[in-house]
C-alpha cells in the first residue's frame, strides 16, 4: 500500500542479515590467533576456543582430542549453519547458496569414482566426502563403468546434470578420463556461476565475480601443467579451459600451446595479478611446481576471503591444526 513502503523493507533477508552481523562479531581477533598461535598442545587448543564464539563445537569431546575429530566437528558446524541459511533463503540468494555447494559434489563424485577405480570399498570413501556436497543416490555413483551411464543413471536428476553435458561419451573411466570429467565439470560450473553472478550486478558481481575470475585463472594454469609429458592434445587442453578468467581468451590460446614451464611463465608476464607468482627468488619448474602454484593460489585466495569477510572457523584453525599435528609426529 502506498505510504507503508516502510513495513515491507527487507522483508525477504532481513533475518538473515541479522544472522549474518551476528556471525561476523564472532570472527576471531588478532588475540584469538595470538593464543592460538601459542597452543601447544590439541588441549590447549580446545580451551581457549571456550572463550569464543565458537566454544560449545567440542563440549561433548572428553577422549583425546586428534586433529580429525575437530575437522569433523568443525564440519557439523559449519554444515547445520549453512542449511539453516539455505532453508530461510529466498531468490536469488537460494540459488546463490546451492551454487556454492556444487563444487563439493563435483568433488565427491570424483573422489568415489576415482576410489571405486582404485578398488576401494564404498562404506569407506562415503565419510571421506564433504558432508556440503552430499545428494541423493551418491553411493551408486561406483556402479558407472563410463561417463555416460554415470549421467544417465545417476545425476540426470541432479543440480551437476547441467555441468555435465560436455563429459557425455563413452570412454572408460579410467584416470586419465576421470581428471578430464572434473575438470570439464568445473569449467561448466564456474562459468555458470560467473554469469549467475554478473547477472545479479551490484556488490554480488562486484565482490564473487573477481574471485570466480581468478578461481578460473587457477585452474588454467594448474591445467597446462599438470598435462606436461601426458597424451593430452593442445587441442583437448584448451577445452577444458574455464572461459571467465582474466586469461580469456589470448592467455587461454597462448596456455594451450605451452610446451614447457617456461612458456607458462612467459604467459603470466603478460598478467600483472600473476606475473610475481612465477617469479619468485629460486622458483624454477620441478616436481613440486604445480604445488607451489596450488599455495599461491590459496594465498592469494584468502586475500581475496579477507576483502570480502569471508571466514569460518575451519578457515582460521586450519594451519594451527597443521602445525600440532606435524609437532606431534615429528615427537614419535
Amino acid at each position: 500500500m502506498q505510504g507503508y513502503s516502510e513495513f515491507y523493507f527487507n522483508v525477504d533477508h532481513g533475518y538473515l542479515e541479522g544472522l549474518v552481523r551476528g556471525f561476523k562479531a564472532g570472527i576471531l581477533r588478532n588475540a584469538d590467533y595470538v593464543n592460538l598461535a601459542q597452543c601447544e598442545t590439541l588441549e590447549d587448543l580446545k580451551l581457549h576456543l571456550q572463550t569464543t564464539d565458537y566454544g560449545n563445537f567440542l563440549a561433548n569431546e572428553t577422549g583425546p582430542l586428534t586433529v580429525s575429530t575437530i575437522d569433523d566437528k568443525l564440519k557439523d558446524k559449519l554444515l547445520t549453519e549453512f542449511h539453516y541459511f539455505r532453508n530461510h533463503a529466498f531468490e536469488p540468494l537460494a540459488t546463490f547458496l546451492n551454487f556454492i555447494t556444487y563444487s563439493y559434489m563435483i568433488d565427491n563424485v570424483i573422489l568415489l569414482i576415482t576410489g571405486t577405480l582404485h578398488q576401494r570399498p564404498i562404506a569407506e570413501l562415503v565419510p571421506k566426502c564433504h558432508p556440503l556436497g552430499s545428494f541423493e543416490q551418491m553411493e551408486a555413483v561406483s556402479i558407472a563403468q563410463t561417463p555416460s551411464e554415470l549421467f544417465n543413471a545417476i545425476l540426470v536428476d541432479t543440480p551437476l546434470a547441467d555441468f555435465f553435458q560436455d563429459c557425455l561419451s563413452e570412454n572408460d573411466l579410467d584416470e586419465m578420463n576421470i581428471e578430464i570429467m572434473r575438470n570439464k565439470l568445473y569449467k561448466s560450473y564456474l562459468e555458470a556461476f560467473f554469469k549467475f553472478c554478473e547477472k545479479q550486478g551490484g556488490t554480488t558481481a562486484e565482490i564473487m565475480c573477481p574471485i570466480l575470475e581468478f578461481e578460473a585463472d587457477r585452474r588454467a594454469f594448474i591445467i597446462t601443467i599438470n598435462s606436461f609429458g601426458t597424451e593430452l592434445s593442445k587441442d583437448d587442453r584448451e577445452k577444458l579451459y574455464p572461459t571467465c578468467g582474466k586469461l580469456y581468451p589470448e592467455g587461454i590460446h597462448l596456455l594451450a600451446n605451452a610446451d614447457d614451464y617456461e612458456q607458462v611463465k612467459c604467459v603470466a608476464d603478460y598478467y600483472a595479478r600473476h606475473i610475481m607468482r612465477f617469479h619468485q627468488d629460486g622458483f624454477t619448474y620441478s616436481s613440486q611446481a604445480a604445488s607451489r602454484v596450488v599455495r599461491w593460489t590459496c594465498a592469494t585466495y584468502f586475500s581475496l576471503c579477507r576483502l570480502t569477510k569471508i571466514y569460518t572457523l575451519q578457515h582460521c584453525l586450519i594451519s594451527t591444526l597443521e602445525i600440532l599435528s606435524w609437532d606431534s609426529r615429528r615427537d614419535l
